[in-house]
């Protein structure tokens, strides 16, 4: 019983920092939102190079793949392969989607991915800790959704 009135008290700490920021960057990740979905497949490999600080030269000596391919690509006069699409996503540490889909066709963001991938590693116990911490975030959105719609 104790632990549980731990994990709901927990559950309120983390829902209320969380709306706090998300208020903040709701605004911002709109706006991305709409720009990165009407970016093309040449922009977003720009775009994702430019982010990890590389030139041309340097995402293809870390890719594997020419230079003239990756030129090919970002002038939008060639479209890679599954096998280079994967080389390109590994060099520069997004996934295919990111390249690929605009941001509402595909799953969660990479963030949570990431936190996913992460808990895939967790014990059987961590894991059903995780999931009652969820579907209590999940409840309590839908709860406050349903009440003020």
């Amino acid at each position: 019983m104790l632990s549980r009135l731990i994990v709901d008290i927990f559950l309120y700490i983390i829902y209320d920092i969380l709306v706090k920021s998300f208020m903040i960057q709701e605004v911002k990740m709109n706006l991305n939102s709409i720009t990165e979905a009407l970016m093309s497949f040449p922009e977003k490999l720009v775009q994702a190079r430019k982010d990890k600080g590389l030139t041309q030269l340097k995402l293809a000596e870390k890719s594997g793949v020419s230079l003239i391919q990756i030129r090919r690509y970002e002038t939008g006069n060639s479209q890679p392969n599954l096998e280079a699409l994967k080389k390109l996503a590994i060099a520069l540490g997004v996934t295919t989607d990111i390249l690929v889909f605009g941001k509402d066709e595909r799953g969660p963001e990479d963030e949570l991915k990431m936190q996913f991938e992460a808990i895939a590693g967790f014990s059987e116990e961590e894991k059903k800790t995780v999931k009652v911490i969820l579907d209590s975030l999940i409840l309590k959105h839908e709860a406050r959704r349903w009440s003020s719609g």
